[in-house]
């Protein structure tokens, strides 16, 4: 189990740092037409510069994945990434939630369970001060 955990955290890792890095280098091309909203709130995110937010995001949280380190702050990073990546394919561009989507998800949840222990403190109900 140790070794699938492993080659998912690197294979999560890579995802996050390529695409995060496209969203600043622009290396991949974009797909040739993306339909109505998802095109305007794709165009949105590159005419206001916010995707260098995401991007940035994206990027750090994979390089930490690929590193070992922070691995469960990368984790919640990226968690609110997916949450957003799942959003627009869902509500925008069903057609494309496969296989992308569901497998950086899937991942997700691969190297995030074994490290469930670290997630419990941000469910305390109250916190002491």
């Amino acid at each position: 189990m140790r070794i699938v955990v492993t080659i998912a955290r690197l294979l999560l890792g890579l995802m996050f740092v390529v695409f995060g890095l496209n969203g600043f280098l622009l290396f991949l091309p974009p797909p040739p037409h993306i339909p109505g909203n998802a095109g305007a709130f794709s165009g949105a995110m590159m005419n206001s510069h916010y995707v260098y937010l995401t991007a940035g995001v994206q990027a750090l949280g994979g390089a930490l994945l690929l590193a070992d380190q922070y691995v469960p702050l990368a984790l919640v990073m990226l968690a609110a990434v997916i949450v957003n990546i799942l959003t627009f394919h869902i509500t925008m561009w069903p057609q494309m939630l496969i296989p992308f989507p569901i497998l950086v998800t899937i991942l997700w949840f691969i190297v995030a369970w074994p490290l469930r222990e670290h997630f419990a403190p941000l469910f305390a109900r109250k916190v002491e001060v």
